[in-house]
C-alpha cells in the first residue's frame, strides 16, 4: 500500500482500524465518525431538500420477503441467514433496503393525488463478500447505503429523473468532483420480467436521461435483475473511475411485492419505482474522498476543521473561551493545551490534516484577539469577533453548505 492508500491514510489520521474478529467489518474512531456523520449530515440536508422523507426498516427479516421480492435467487449466496427457532421459520440479514421500503409504501391505500412518494434511508446493510475480496472501507461485509426511493406514476418518470441528476451534480461539486460519466446499463441475462417490461423501461430511463442533459455510453447487459440503471462514475485525482451514484428503473418490484395506488378513475394501478444513490456506500465513499482529496478533506468535511493552540498554560482560559464560542457558532474545534512548544503544537496538527489553525498567546488574551493560520501558510491577527465570523466562514457546516 503506498502512502495515499485510504487504509494508510486511516491509520494516520486515527480515523478508523480493522481486524480478524471483524473481517469486513468498519471500526470507526472519534475523528472517523465525525467524518461519517458530516457526510451523513449533509447528505440527509440534501435529500431533505430534494423531497426526500427519511425512514428507518428493519435489518432482520422473514427469508419469505427476500423470495418474494427475488433476491433470494438472485443474491441468496451472499445473504446472512439464520433460524428463528421459535417461530420456525428463516431469517435473513437485509443486503439492500429495496423491498422494505415498498413495505412502507403499502401500508394504506396510496391516492394517485400523494404521488410522488420520495423515502430515503441511510440503510446498514450486510453481505457475506468472499474474504479474497475485501478491501478495507472500498468492498465490506457490513456498509451503510444511502438508499432512497420513488413511487411515482409514469408521467413523472422524467420530472424525478431530472431532479435526482440535478442533485448529484450539486453534491459531486460540492465533494470536489468537477464532473462525471455516465452509463446506461441495459438488461441482463438473469433478471425478473417479460421482454416488453424490459423495453418500457429502457426507453423510458434513456427518454428521461437524455431531457437530463445527459450524454451516456451503454453498458449492455449491466443492468439490475429488476431493471435498468444510469451508472455515475466519477474521476478522481489520479485518474481512477469510480462507479457511485445510480438511477434505477423498475417495474418488476411494484407486481412482486404488490404495490399500488388508486388512478383517476379510482382504479388500482401498480407504481413505478425508481431506486436511488448518491454516494452507494458511505464507507467505499469515504475511502474514495480520502484518497481523492489526498487526507486533505475539503474545510466543511474535515472531521476537525479547527485546532486551538495555546502558546503556554498562563493562555488556556483564553483558548477555552476561544473554543466555546466556535463550538457554539457550529465549528469543530479542538483544543491543544499541551505542554509542548508551538512548533510542535503547528506540526502535529499539519499531519492530522486539519486545515486550519488557531494561536493565542499572551498579547491576544491582552488585546483581545487571534492568529488564524491556513494550510497554505498564510496567517492573520485579527480580533476575536472578527476572527471568529472569518472561521465561521471558512470553516461551515454541513447544513450551511447544503443550502448553497
Amino acid at each position: 500500500m503506498n502512502d495515499l492508500d485510504h487504509r494508510v491514510l486511516g491509520n494516520k489520521l486515527d480515523l478508523f482500524h480493522q481486524q480478524e474478529e471483524g473481517a469486513g467489518m468498519v471500526f470507526w474512531h472519534p475523528r472517523g465518525w465525525e467524518l461519517y456523520r458530516v457526510l451523513e449530515d449533509y447528505v440527509r440536508a440534501r435529500m431533505r431538500r430534494a423531497g426526500f422523507r427519511e425512514i428507518r426498516t428493519p435489518q432482520l427479516l422473514a427469508r419469505s420477503l427476500w423470495e418474494k421480492s427475488g433476491h433470494w435467487e438472485k443474491f441468496g449466496a451472499a445473504m446472512y441467514s439464520l433460524a428463528d427457532a421459535e417461530e420456525g421459520r428463516a431469517l435473513c440479514l437485509k443486503p439492500m433496503s429495496c423491498p422494505c421500503h415498498v413495505q412502507a409504501f403499502n401500508q394504506r391505500v396510496r391516492s394517485y393525488r400523494e404521488l410522488p412518494v420520495r423515502y430515503s434511508e441511510f440503510g446498514a446493510c450486510h453481505r457475506d463478500e468472499p474474504s479474497g475480496s475485501l478491501e478495507g472501507l472500498k468492498r465490506t461485509r457490513a456498509f451503510v447505503q444511502d438508499d432512497a426511493h420513488v413511487f411515482c406514476m409514469p408521467a413523472h418518470i422524467e420530472a424525478e429523473v431530472g431532479r435526482f441528476c440535478a442533485l448529484l451534480r450539486t453534491v459531486y461539486a460540492d465533494l470536489g468532483f468537477s464532473g462525471f460519466k455516465v452509463a446506461l446499463a441495459t438488461r441482463p441475462a438473469m433478471r425478473a420480467g417479460s421482454d416488453q417490461t424490459w423495453d418500457r423501461a429502457e426507453d423510458a430511463l434513456a427518454k428521461a436521461a437524455r431531457a437530463a442533459g445527459l450524454e451516456f455510453d451503454v453498458l449492455e447487459g449491466e443492468g439490475a435483475f429488476y431493471g435498468p440503471k444510469l451508472e455515475f462514475h466519477l474521476t478522481d485525482s489520479r485518474a481512477r473511475s469510480w462507479q457511485c451514484g445510480t438511477i434505477q428503473l423498475d417495474f418488476v418490484l411494484p407486481e412482486r411485492l404488490d404495490a399500488e395506488f388508486v388512478n383517476e378513475r379510482n382504479e388500482r394501478e401498480r407504481p413505478v419505482m425508481i431506486h436511488h444513490a448518491v454516494l452507494g456506500s458511505m464507507e467505499r465513499f469515504i475511502a474514495m474522498l480520502l484518497e481523492h482529496h489526498e487526507g486533505w478533506l475539503p474545510v466543511w468535511l474535515a472531521p476537525e476543521q479547527v485546532v486551538v493552540a495555546t502558546v503556554s498554560d498562563a493562555n488556556i482560559g483564553y483558548a477555552q473561551e476561544v473554543m466555546q464560542v466556535l463550538d457554539d457558532a457550529g465549528v469543530r474545534a479542538v483544543l491543544d493545551s499541551r505542554p509542548e512548544r508551538l512548533e510542535k503544537k503547528i506540526f502535529d496538527a499539519r499531519e492530522k490534516q486539519v486545515p486550519l489553525l488557531v494561536v493565542v498567546g499572551s498579547r491576544d488574551e491582552r488585546d483581545r484577539t487571534i492568529s488564524i493560520r491556513m494550510r497554505d501558510g498564510r496567517h492573520a491577527t485579527v480580533s476575536f469577533v472578527e476572527g471568529v465570523e472569518r472561521l465561521m466562514l471558512m470553516a461551515p457546516t454541513p447544513a450551511m453548505v447544503s443550502r448553497l
